[in-house]
């Protein structure tokens, strides 16, 4: 553990992507499919991109700080959140100040440009806190714990470079996978992160999953695809909400980790109109018996089926069949 000769804060800093925003010639502008960033993997993948031409990419994120933590210590002054975006292959290095939010609170909030031309592969993306400390100024009391890697070519958000999906049979495989031997896939997230596992028992499923048969399958492939994603956003807000660390008044925390990002990207649509610490209370209370927990499924469903991209998946699958079939007609 390293040590600081000035008080440090010690709650988390947690920094999550909420748009990304391309500009290209002409000043044409695209807004990044929210499939081009994850915030478990917390990695924005800009090869995912419509176009290949663009020039900047514009970033916008949210840090959220213990703010209560700079209020009742008391320790430091002139209390600055900076996102910083560096390459070392480039040796490229951005630095943007974020506001904090108007009603005050936890989060501050900005945009940080990303220029294509000073970068070639992956940037790192941190969020600091710099405060005034015994008069001394400008020294960084917390920084995020894990850092949000930026791909400039990547076509997928994933931070092993490697989709985390394994093929195993449910049938032979790990005793706790044998009661699940007739379904198809099941979310794992019981690991540091979390894995998708497809039964290759289930004929003819990887196949299907991969894209590899006729146009009638790769476009079945599609909405399959969605629908897998939705599950995994389904199973990691369950795994998140499920393990919150509590404060002696009862008032829930976000993790620190991917768990806590999950939920601040779910909670608007499970419980809209409320502050994010407000949405994980009322959660957390009809969680723990205090509710009706049967209520929020809809939109626990609701909320992950648009982060999978199910609704624009399936509307593309009945163009795409009614396009085949034009097609067989003809």
């Amino acid at each position: 553990m390293r040590v600081y000769p000035y008080p440090r804060l010690s709650g988390a800093v947690t920094a999550r992507v909420t748009a990304v925003r391309l500009r290209g010639p002409g000043d044409i502008r695209e807004q990044l499919s929210t499939k081009g960033y994850s915030v478990v993997e917390q990695v924005v993948a800009l090869g995912s991109a419509e176009r290949d031409d663009w020039q900047t990419a514009r970033i916008a994120l949210t840090a959220t700080v213990p703010g209560r933590e700079i209020e009742t210590k008391g320790h430091w002054s002139d209390i600055a959140v900076v996102a910083v975006l560096t390459e070392g292959v480039t040796n490229a290095r951005t630095v943007t100040r974020l506001e904090p939010d108007p009603g005050g609170g936890r989060n501050w909030t900005g945009e940080i440009e990303l220029d294509r031309d000073d970068h070639l592969d992956r940037a790192s993306l941190a969020v600091h806190v710099v405060a005034t400390v015994g008069g001394i100024a400008g020294r960084i009391i917390a920084s995020s714990e894990q850092e949000w890697m930026i791909d400039v070519t990547a076509h997928a958000p994933l931070r092993e470079r490697e989709l985390d999906v394994s093929t195993v049979s449910f049938a032979r495989g790990a005793e706790w996978l044998r009661s699940f031997r007739d379904a198809p896939w099941i979310v794992d997230t019981s690991g540091r992160m979390p894995t998708v596992r497809l039964n290759s028992d289930f004929e003819g499923f990887v196949a299907l999953v991969e894209g590899r048969g006729s146009k009638v399958e790769s476009v079945v492939s599609e909405i399959l695809l969605a629908q897998m994603c939705a599950d995994v956003w389904t199973a990691v807000f369950h795994t998140a909400i499920g393990d919150l660390e509590i404060e002696d008044d009862g008032t829930p925390l976000f993790p620190a980790d991917w768990r806590g990002a999950v939920l601040r990207e779910m909670l608007p649509d499970i419980v809209p109109g409320r502050s994010e610490e407000d949405a994980l209370r009322e959660v957390h209370i009809r969680r723990t018996g205090e509710g009706s927990w049967v209520d929020l499924q809809p939109r626990i469903q609701y909320a992950a089926g648009r982060r999978a991209g199910v609704p624009k998946a399936l509307a593309a699958t009945v163009r795409d069949i009614e396009r085949l079939d034009q097609e067989t007609d003809a």
